[in-house]
């Protein structure tokens, strides 16, 4: 068969065009042979910075690009409503409150130029790789990007919890179909968003300050709280006293002992009693009240104690659990003083990069190559038989 080989403009000063019948391929430095005319396989991620961390995994036959978050979503105002609905008395809400609450999906004006690039990107593709998120969210994105680039190659749902080159390959053998169960989760959040809360934000706007939203969980988190005030208001209080005492023993150490009956009579807590009318529930405990405990304060003072009896609890502390993404958020908050929103930025950046597994779960499972680098760190640390009950 013949060849030719030459030098072009086109290839860099390392690589060579090589003609075999009607087919070029490109040979570089590294050796590798690349068709020229080969149709690559477009994978759609949520993120820039997910999609160049993902590129450096597939390798020259995967083009990725990203979606950057959601492309369709209900109108965000009358402007955005086509003109086909404006005069339906739901337009406003985006939901056909008429006809089985169907949304109505709209693509913004800002992602419309995207729109067009990724169809583009799509007609020179042999296959779409929609590699979203495994979550309701990033199954809904997937479902609307097939809905919207109506794609005439095979479509492939790629889903991973963390991006690794391991996992990229994993996930790129072991694809799917679009979860319609997750989809119409999202969608039913989505509606009860809008249903819930469109009409209530301009109201906050008004009364409370602009730029207030409320939705599903601002309108129970509002109806938590008013209930909970009420129940401030109907509160009772009560003042009760105790005693408490520094002991020491005869070796000088020292300890606390909270007075507990007299009489045996059992001295009361907060939780005894009734917060609607501040009175004990049970009748048989003993309320001291401000003289009372001064006078036994008083009479103990010069009363010899002794320890009766000591009981000693063996207790087993396990290591704590791996993130969830609540735990996560408490923590941060607690040692960092980040908020959720900062905790959450700061985390799918990292989980972008590779550092971490996904955030956004409920599940404290370690993945295979997690618990396996876990292990090799332990034993390049304290040796085989400190970590022999790793394996």
């Amino acid at each position: 068969m013949p060849r030719a080989q030459a030098k072009t403009p086109f290839l860099g000063a390392d690589e060579t065009l090589i003609q075999t019948s009607a087919i070029f391929f490109v040979r570089n430095h590294n050796n590798i042979i690349v068709s020229m005319g080969e149709k690559k396989s477009l994978v759609i991620v949520e993120s820039p910075a997910k999609a160049k961390t993902i590129a450096k995994y597939l390798g020259s036959g995967f083009q990725v690009e990203a979606s950057i978050g959601h492309i369709r979503d209900l109108p965000g105002g009358a402007k955005e409503v086509p003109a086909e609905f404006k005069g339906q008395p739901w337009a406003s809400l985006g939901v056909n409150v008429d006809e089985g609450f169907e949304p109505l999906y709209v693509i913004p004006s800002d992602k419309k130029k995207h729109i067009t690039f990724l169809k583009s990107a799509l007609k020179d593709a042999k296959d779409l790789y929609l590699a979203t998120d495994e979550d309701r969210e990033g199954e809904a994105i997937s479902w609307h990007l097939k809905e919207v680039l109506k794609p005439k190659v095979p479509v492939h749902r790629m889903v991973f919890h963390e991006i690794t080159k391991e996992a990229i390959q994993t996930a790129l053998k072991s694809t799917r179909s679009i979860d319609d169960g997750l989809v119409k989760a999202q969608e039913t959040r989505r509606i009860l968003d809008r249903l819930y809360g469109y009409d209530v934000s301009p109201l906050l706007w008004k009364k409370v300050r602009p730029g207030l939203s409320a939705g599903r969980v601002q309108s129970v988190a509002v109806r938590l709280i008013v209930q909970r005030e009420r129940e401030r208001m109907a509160f009772r209080s009560a003042t009760y006293f105790d005693l408490e005492a520094v002991l020491k023993t005869n070796q000088a150490e020292t300890f606390t002992a909270a007075l507990v009956s007299v009489n045996d009579r059992k001295i009361p807590a907060g939780k005894d009693f009734d917060p609607a009318t501040g009175r004990l529930k049970d009748d048989r405990l003993l309320l001291l009240d401000q003289a009372q405990a001064a006078a036994l304060r008083d009479r103990l003072q010069k009363a010899n104690f002794r320890v009766v009896s000591v009981e000693v609890k063996p207790f087993t502390e396990k290591p704590k659990a791996p993130f969830t993404t609540s735990t996560m958020q408490q923590e941060a908050n607690r040692k960092l003083g980040l908020t959720a929103k900062d905790t959450m930025r700061l985390a799918q950046s990292l989980y972008e990069n590779g550092y971490i597994t996904y955030m956004r779960t409920d599940s404290t499972t370690l993945s295979k190559e997690a618990v396996n680098a876990a292990r090799d760190l332990v034993r390049s640390q304290y040796g085989m038989i400190n970590s022999a009950s790793l394996t």
